[in-house]
């Protein structure tokens, strides 16, 4: 028997061949929102110990918190959030066993995106 010749090639899609894809990216900005999330969460319990500790302390944290940064990252995670809760009702819905073909899964992946940003909207125009 000849001997076989390996052949060469990646194991797995490069970086800089791979097309992402709608469902690559929802899966990416669903870990990227979970763990981003966090830092609001900090800053929001930043704020209330600090208004817990002394007045000159929440001066501080307010300040920061009220500041254009503090408004940027608390509006982002507005986003964070609606993203990531649409997201996981896409997942429950995948769970059940429906949206599965791919047609679906990017209608669904776009769907999450484009609802959480509209949601967004509307939340930061209520607050």
């Amino acid at each position: 028997m000849a001997p076989q010749k390996p052949v060469e090639r990646p194991l797995s899609p490069h970086i800089q061949i791979y097309r992402p894809q709608i469902t690559s990216i929802t899966s990416i900005l669903t870990r990227i929102t979970g763990n981003a999330m966090i830092v609001a969460v900090a800053m929001i319990v930043w704020w209330l110990l600090a208004a817990s500790t002394s007045e000159a302390y929440f001066a501080t944290a307010n300040a920061f918190v009220t500041s254009w940064f503090g408004n940027l990252v608390l509006s982002l995670s507005v986003l964070g959030i609606w993203f990531h809760y649409l997201a996981g009702l896409r997942h429950l819905y995948f769970d059940a066993g429906h949206g599965l073909d791919i047609e679906m899964a990017e209608k669904l992946g776009i769907a999450c995106i484009a609802g959480s940003v509209v949601l967004t909207i509307i939340t930061l125009l209520i607050v």
